[in-house]
């Protein structure tokens, strides 16, 4: 399989629709070889050494074909296909493609392959593009489109029919085994052929009467009985319903991992040094995002309680299905990434990257909180910080002129770093729960907060 792949390399970004082919027809033989030889001979129980630079080797020319692959991808309007028809020939394997959606976007900028320059110019075209719905300030999977009527199906267009020449001699001959025109003059193939292969089987049996007509036609008219009704484009609810996740509706837990993927990307590229006018296009195009997810709209606009996770918003209508969706995880990864906290190695680390001074509080504050230990405890917040916790351990959040964490543990010990990251020992105590460490205190220095 390795040098199936590495005989391909050299002309990867020239491959076409007969190359495509011949690697599906090589990499699906061996495939099959080796099932047949564990089907009938089970495994031999030897074991061979693989040395790292092989593995190495392998997978590095496996990305080099994902990538290629990402990049054969790309549309015209900077945003990138999602899922695509295949169609196979006995020499062709041939790429068709679907309308945009938002889960190749999401897909793209989550792949590491784009560059935060182009992640900007995606999430560009999607706000002016197809996906995006001002109604809610967010994204649907899918665009809208027109579906037709029942009267507006089945029909073949009159140049079409006119055209070919089996289907006129039919028509001549009154023989319906095919095409039916209906008493307002337009033209039908027979209603009771529902997929492609019955109508080649149709059109088989024709050969005995229009043989030569048949071999000169037959692929012509079948594309045109494929053009007619779009089977290959067929997606299930998504492209017939306009609900539950269908026509026009917006699926929460795609936006939240869209959220999700540019705020990784933030993140990247304030470590990585990049561009400041790119990093700041990125932050609006999150923040953006953030604000059309349902928390931070209300109840009118959103229909239904802003907090609770919902499944979808079809359009015209208010959120549906609400329950413990998978947006709910994301959501909670990028608060506690807006509230600073990551985890690095298993250790806590605090980055003040996403963090905005207007989260923090103006005046002193007293609340409450339920310890590890079941105990209820007082603690007083001081301006200009914020009060978070993790796994039950109360972190107070400072804004100050210098990067410095304190650690109280039990016995009053107070241990204070300069490091904006806990040690590994700090942070199993708070995973586990065991209540040696009472508070932590982050101070962040309030120049590096960019928001």
């Amino acid at each position: 399989m390795f040098n199936v792949f590495c005989k391909y390399l050299d002309d990867i970004n020239d491959i076409n629709d007969n190359k495509r082919k011949s690697m599906m027809d090589e990499l699906g033989g061996l495939g099959s070889s080796y099932r047949k030889r564990v089907y009938h001979e089970s495994f031999s129980g030897n074991k061979k050494t693989l040395s790292s630079q092989e593995i190495s080797k392998f997978l590095d020319t496996i990305l080099v074909h994902l990538q290629s692959s990402i990049a054969n991808n790309k549309r015209r309007d900077g945003m990138y296909h999602a899922y695509n028809i295949l169609t196979l020939t006995s020499d062709k394997a041939i790429i068709s493609y679907l309308p945009e959606m938002l889960e190749g976007q999401v897909a793209a900028i989550s792949s590491g392959c784009v560059s935060p320059e182009e992640t900007v110019s995606i999430l560009n075209s999607m706000r002016i593009g197809n996906l995006y719905r001002e109604d809610q300030n967010s994204y649907m999977l899918y665009p809208i489109k027109t579906i037709p009527r029942f009267l507006e199906k089945n029909v073949i267009p009159n140049v079409k029919v006119e055209s070919s020449t089996l289907l006129m001699t039919l028509l001549k001959d009154q023989n319906q085994d095919i095409i039916q025109k209906d008493i307002h003059g337009n033209y039908h193939f027979r209603g009771d052929l529902t997929n492609v292969r019955e109508f080649n089987t149709a059109l088989h049996a024709l050969d005995s009467t229009y043989h030569d007509l048949l071999r000169a036609e037959l692929h012509s008219l079948t594309v045109l009985y494929e053009s007619v009704f779009h089977h290959k484009e067929f997606t299930g609810r998504s492209g017939t319903f306009f609900a539950y996740e269908g026509i026009g509706s917006i699926y929460w837990h795609m936006v939240s991992k869209l959220r999700y993927a540019v705020q990784e990307l933030y993140v990247k590229s304030m470590q990585g040094k990049f561009d400041d006018v790119i990093v700041e296009k990125i932050m609006n195009h999150y923040t953006q995002i953030t604000d059309g997810i349902g928390v931070h709209k209300s109840p009118e606009n959103y229909g239904a309680f802003p907090t609770d996770p919902y499944s979808h918003t079809p359009f015209g209508r208010g959120a549906q299905q609400p329950g413990m969706t998978g947006q709910v995880k994301e959501d909670v990864i990028c608060r506690m990434r807006e509230m600073g906290v990551s985890y690095v190695d298993g250790k806590i680390q605090f980055m003040p990257h996403l963090m905005s001074k207007k989260k923090f509080n103006r005046t002193e504050e007293t609340i409450h909180f339920r310890t590890v230990l079941g105990n209820i405890q007082e603690i007083q917040i001081p301006c200009d910080s914020m009060f978070i916790s993790i796994c039950q351990t109360p972190i107070i959040i400072k804004l100050a002129e210098k990067n410095e964490i304190s650690v109280y543990k039990q016995d009053m010990i107070v241990e204070t770093s300069p490091s904006l990251a806990l040690s590994s020992a700090d942070s199993l105590s708070i995973f586990s729960r065991n209540g040696i460490i009472q508070q932590v205190h982050v101070v962040y220095n309030a120049s590096e907060l960019h928001i």
